[in-house]
């Protein structure tokens, strides 16, 4: 047996890094994919390890990640060291983009998708606290919050517009159900 690869997907903002780690500080078996992202180390928001192109380019080339795909201008990647991880019966969370979930199914045997969604008034509000976008950079990530997932991608709708405590619980529930 082995690990499953759990893709935590949903717009810019929703919360994805903070559920994450709430997740990981609640549950042993879950551990956390550190992505690599062409993108300066101190710009803020998740803990990543950001590199320029080239060096992104190299690492790519030499097969040192797992999955990799463009998103917003930039490059993004999980290492490869994720396998050692699901190899030792780990689930490993990852934020990943829709467009690298069917990928990401071809890579990796055990494969959930959680897509987290929150209402628009939250999501404007979470955006404009982090303070990384314009206002009119935020309009068009509050217009494109609203996308479809890749067809024949099986996935969980969980609602985080609440209580961080309630969407970990939520996620747990589905990831970890009882089993009579």
């Amino acid at each position: 047996m082995s690990g499953r690869f759990i893709a935590i997907c949903g717009p810019s903002g929703v919360g994805k890094d903070s559920v994450m780690a709430a997740l990981v500080a609640a549950d042993p078996r879950l551990v956390l994919a550190r992505r690599v992202i062409t993108r300066p180390g101190d710009a803020g928001g998740e803990d990543f390890d950001g590199v320029d192109a080239a060096e992104f380019a190299k690492r790519q080339e030499s097969g040192e990640f797992a999955l990799s795909w463009p998103a917003h201008g930039m490059m993004y990647a999980i290492p490869k060291a994720v396998d050692a991880d699901l190899a030792a019966d780990k689930d490993v969370l990852a934020n990943l983009s829709r467009a690298a979930l069917p990928e990401a199914q071809a890579r990796f045997v055990r494969v959930e998708v959680i897509l987290l969604t929150t209402n628009r008034d939250a999501l404007a509000a979470r955006l404009a606290a982090r303070g990384r976008e314009s206002g009119q950079e935020i309009e068009k990530r509050l217009d494109r919050a609203d996308f479809a997932m890749p067809e024949g991608v099986a996935h969980h709708v969980i609602d985080n517009s609440g209580a961080l405590e309630q969407t970990v619980q939520t996620v747990l529930a589905r990831l970890y159900p009882v089993r009579a």
